[in-house]
Order: structure tokens, then sequence, then C-alpha cells
């Protein structure tokens, strides 16, 4: 990388002093032929001076470190936690590539903005990746809580049932509410195979579904028992 910088350096000295030689070539006046060779080579190192210090190195380092934090940050899930974060660090990033070719394509390259830049996607990368950390351990809890909540939904919704009214009504209401408990049940496995495979997104929703079923399945129950007690009355 250094020889290829280098090479590329000499060239554009080369290309300069060409020119600069193009140029003095008619010149026949200010001592002649002598002192045209002088100018030419004052002006050439001159060219020489300028053009190295044009040459600015690509921050390649820098580059790598930035690139390298968004795959961390995407390896831990920010993707799928912290999407919106994520997608800001992924913009961030293509902006500051996009600026190193702009400079790339000058003459004079000036890379200090944007190693600032790039040193600020590392940055943001990492605060991605923690927050990503901590949105995992709260979307764990939430999945614990909430199976926790489905559980004893189920068994009071078993018990209700067995309270609730027995005519011909409600026989077949009954059986819509057996058939529909069955169904968390089911829901309930899946939800806990899905968190086995680590599809922590997937299991909350499944689970968060199978609660709010239940729930509607305690409110019908408790409503026809209230009715039904004051039928009796």
């Amino acid at each position: 990388m250094f020889r290829g910088f280098i090479v590329q350096c000499l060239f554009s000295q080369i290309n300069i002093k060409i020119k600069l030689f193009q140029f003095f070539k008619p010149l026949k006046t200010f001592g002649g032929k002598k002192m045209k060779n002088r100018m030419l080579t004052v002006f050439a190192m001159m060219a020489m001076v300028i053009v190295m210090a044009g040459c600015a190195k690509v921050p390649q380092v820098e580059i790598d470190a930035a690139k390298a934090a968004v795959e961390e940050a995407r390896a831990v899930g920010a993707d799928l936690y912290q999407q919106a974060q994520f997608a800001a660090v992924q913009d961030s990033l293509k902006v500051a590539l996009a600026n190193v070719e702009t400079q790339k394509s000058k003459l004079f390259s000036r890379y200090g903005a944007v190693k600032i830049q790039l040193e600020g996607v590392k940055t943001l990368s990492m605060q991605v990746k923690e927050s990503t950390l901590a949105r995992i351990e709260e979307v764990k809890q939430e999945i614990n809580t909430t199976m926790t909540e489905v559980s004893a939904l189920v068994l009071e919704n078993q018990d209700l049932l067995t309270k609730a009214p027995k005519g011909k009504e409600g026989r077949e209401a009954l059986e819509q509410i057996k058939a529909d408990m069955a169904g968390i049940d089911a829901s309930v496995v899946d939800a806990q195979n899905m968190l086995n495979t680590g599809d922590l997104l997937g299991t909350l929703d499944k689970i968060k579904a199978a609660k709010e079923k239940s729930m509607g399945i305690n409110a019908e129950l408790k409503a026809a028992i209230e009715k039904s007690k004051g039928g009796r009355k």
C-alpha cells in the first residue's frame, strides 16, 4: 500500500515536470538555455513539494476499524433489536466512505475531517452494540414475565370453565372456548420451541398473542358466570 502511494506521487511529479518543461521550452530570454534550466529546476522542486504535501495517505486503518465496529454491532443483532439506530450507523459509514472517495479524486487530498467521521462511526457502533445487548436482556425478561402471566391465566381459565353455565347456548360457547384454550396451549409450546432456537422476537410476539387471547377468554368466562348468577336471583 505504501509502495503504491509512493509510485502515485512520483508519477504526479513526473507529469508536472513534463508540463513545466513544455511550458519553458519556448523561452529564449533571461540568460538563454542555462537560465531556463535553472528556472525549470526551481519550479520542478516546488511542484515536488506541493505534490508530496497533496498526496495524503488514505486512512485505511480508520476505515477498517469503522467497518469492523459496524459488523460487531450487526453480529449481536443490532439490525433486529435496534433497527433505527443500526440504520443510522450504516448511513454514517456510507457518508464517510463517500467522502474518502471524494478526497481521493482531488489533487490535494485532506483526510482530517474524514478521520473524525470514521471515528464517530466507530463510537456510535459501539454504543448501538451495547444498547442492543441491553435490549436483548429486556426482551428475555419480558418473555419470562409474559409466559408466567399466560400460565396463570390458563389455570384460572380452566377453573372458570368448570363454573361457567352449561345451558344449550352456554354449551356451544364453552366448546368454542375450549378450542381457543387448546390453541393457546399450542401457542405456548410453539413459543417455547422458538425460544430454544434463539428467536427472541418471534417468541415474544407469539407469547404476547397467547396472553391477549387468554385475557379475552378470562373476561368472557367471568361475564358469563356473573350473568348466570344474576339470572338465578
